[in-house]
């Protein structure tokens, strides 16, 4: 495995260059088929009038028309050689020079080599590993006989709404090309997306793993011809208790040499550095530091308080200042589970989100959530990160997180939006460890004081 410095000026001609196109690969995966022989069909027949739409859509745009200049210590997307529609999607958002991790990554990824990129939401991730995609796509030939239900590119996520974020995004890029985009999810019509499996050839699949193994199991998919993987928040996936269900479904893929395969994580744990030396082949890795970003929209408290006070003080905050919209964060599965049962108890409208959380149910927590029909939302860091909801009015810290990182990513999740937030941490004997970290990462003094007494106090 090779790191990669993120800030490398682009050049399609950098990096080592990997064969591109791989070899028929249906029938070559390590698991035994259970997949009949899917459909071909007729690529020319059924592209052509794609192809037709695309090319008439690009015929009054230029290249010459989108001009950036270079600019020192920016990558443009210029330097990397992209593909006229693609330039054109990119132009139209406004997007002239990379990120870090578009520049850092599409240094290898658009000459087929494998990637471990280690970013969070909000640095442009999404749009590096599609435009990767999606210069594959329009640079290699399409499959003789493309068959019906079978991606040439996979996109796996952990949540409904990451997929359809992707998707929202995938669109974008693609609405000058004459590719067929598809996702399949839970908690959604299964009926229509297995209609939509069976009708066309795909050329790009987003999906939740549950959901796409069921398809796979019906065989309503086939993903013996998928040629590029993409494996999206893989840390999110591990606490969540995905793991088991994405190693089926990269099993039924051809092997790593004959598909290109990139992760993303916002963690490189022991764990997912496991997984990627089992999914990738000489991967190169891209690390992003992420950048410390306190809203001044966000009001930051911090009450000393012992250990075995916190739950009363949690109860009382929520009771005595009549919050409806808060997320609670601890940092292990017992104590959000503890957390949550001692809510209930008081009578407070609450729910958990933790990796025990089956994903159907999860769904359903966020948009009950959302909806206001639970008051009180209880979380661990990773199954909580990539929650937008833009009215949560208050966070608080049950404990402070191991990480000073994630006290940035937890408190975000109020003053969403541009509205007031607020955060309360507790510190007991063992959070004051953490406090030093999270102060020298934000920059800030986090003054800690003891609550109000009539927090602490039991009503007469």
């Amino acid at each position: 495995m090779t790191n990669s410095s993120a800030t490398s000026s682009g050049s399609r001609n950098a990096a080592p260059k990997r064969r591109r196109r791989r070899s028929n690969p249906a029938g070559q995966s390590g698991e035994a088929r259970t997949t009949a022989p899917a459909v071909r069909v007729n690529v020319t027949e059924w592209q052509q009038s794609r192809r037709e739409q695309a090319a008439a859509a690009m015929s009054d745009w230029s290249p010459e028309s989108f001009v950036v200049e270079p600019a020192e210590g920016k990558v443009r997307f210029h330097d990397f050689d992209l593909p006229a529609p693609l330039m054109r999607a990119i132009s139209e958002q406004g997007f002239n020079y990379c990120t870090p991790i578009q520049a850092g990554s599409l240094l290898y990824t658009l000459h087929g080599v494998d990637l471990i990129g280690k970013a969070q939401t909000g640095t442009g991730k999404t749009a590096a590993f599609l435009i990767a995609i999606l210069t594959y796509l329009l640079e290699e030939e399409v499959p003789e006989g493309q068959k019906i239900g079978a991606p040439r590119a996979l996109i796996l996520a952990p949540t409904r709404e990451l997929v359809l974020q992707i998707c929202k995004d995938a669109e974008t890029l693609m609405q000058y090309t004459p590719f067929k985009l598809l996702s399949v999810v839970g908690g959604m019509d299964y009926v229509k997306q297995r209609d939509q499996l069976r009708s066309e050839p795909i050329d790009l699949l987003v999906a939740t793993p549950g959901r796409l193994l069921d398809f796979h199991s019906k065989r309503d998919v086939d993903l013996r011809e998928v040629e590029v993987l993409v494996l999206d928040e893989a840390d999110r996936m591990l606490d969540m208790g995905f793991i088991p269900d994405v190693k089926r479904i990269i099993r039924a893929t051809p092997p790593k040499e004959k598909r290109q395969t990139m992760l993303f994580s916002a963690t490189f744990t022991q764990d997912i550095m496991n997984l990627a030396a089992q999914w990738t082949i000489h991967p190169q890795r891209v690390e992003i530091a992420t950048k410390v970003q306190t809203a001044d929209n966000i009001e930051q408290h911090a009450f000393l308080v012992s250990d075995n006070e916190k739950l009363k003080l949690l109860i009382r905050i929520i009771e005595h200042w009549k919050l409806t919209k808060v997320m609670v964060f601890s940092n292990r599965r017992d104590s959000t589970r503890n957390v949550c049962e001692a809510l209930k108890k008081a009578g407070i409208n609450v729910a958990m989100l933790s990796g025990e959380v089956e994903q159907k149910k999860r769904i359903a927590t966020l948009e009950s959530f959302r909806e206001g029909k639970i008051e009180v939302l209880v979380a661990t860091d990773v199954a909580g990160r990539g929650i937008h909801i833009d009215d949560v009015s208050h966070v608080i810290n049950f404990n402070l997180p191991e990480d000073p990182e994630d006290y940035v990513h937890r408190i975000g999740r109020t003053g969403r939006a541009g509205a007031l937030g607020t955060s309360i941490s507790f510190i007991g004997e063992e959070d004051a460890f953490a406090l030093p970290g999270i102060e020298a990462l934000t920059k800030s003094k986090l003054p800690c004081v003891y609550p109000p007494d009539e927090l602490l106090q039991d009503d007469a």
